[in-house]
């Protein structure tokens, strides 16, 4: 089974304003039977990644969770320097956490990387609260996403 992430195009949100943040693209492609979804495509923002790890931590017991890159109130160097590194180190820790079994299974992890759902929405979904199962939720999105995943994949 081989399961490919890569985290990639990191693009500013609401530039110049205080309230900017960076994005990232997550491209998961697998033929793995623990996810839904064959390939998906996702933009997520770092707090997110931030709340994955807590959630994973939550639930994994014993098991480590891989670290996240630093959160940096304040530069050194330039700003797409310090991107790039975050880039580079959220790519690492989803990397690790797709290769562990214990952290796979978590149904939080299959929807921030394979559905567009907020986090609110991902516990709702989780809790059985939600409109729709986690299955359908990660379907429903593959489906209305597949030709831009598919166009993706070709590259």
């Amino acid at each position: 089974e081989v399961t490919t992430v890569r985290v990639q195009d990191p693009r500013v949100q609401n530039e110049g304003s205080w309230n900017s943040y960076v994005d990232y693209k997550i491209f998961l492609h697998t033929n793995s039977k623990a996810f839904t979804a064959k390939t998906s495509c996702v933009r997520r923002r770092y707090r997110e990644f931030v709340w994955l790890k807590r959630q994973l931590q939550k639930n994994a017991g014993l098991v480590p969770v891989p670290e996240l890159p630093g959160k940096s109130t304040f530069f050194v160097g330039s700003t797409d320097e310090f991107i790039e590194k975050r880039r580079q180190g959220l790519q690492q820790f989803l990397e690790k956490v797709v290769q562990n079994v214990v952290l796979l299974s978590d149904s939080r992890l299959h929807l921030f990387l394979q559905s567009q759902l907020s986090v609110p929405e991902i516990e709702a979904c989780v809790q059985g609260q939600g409109p729709q199962t986690v299955t359908e939720a990660i379907l429903h999105y593959a489906m209305s996403n597949c030709g831009w995943a598919q166009e993706e994949e070709s590259r």
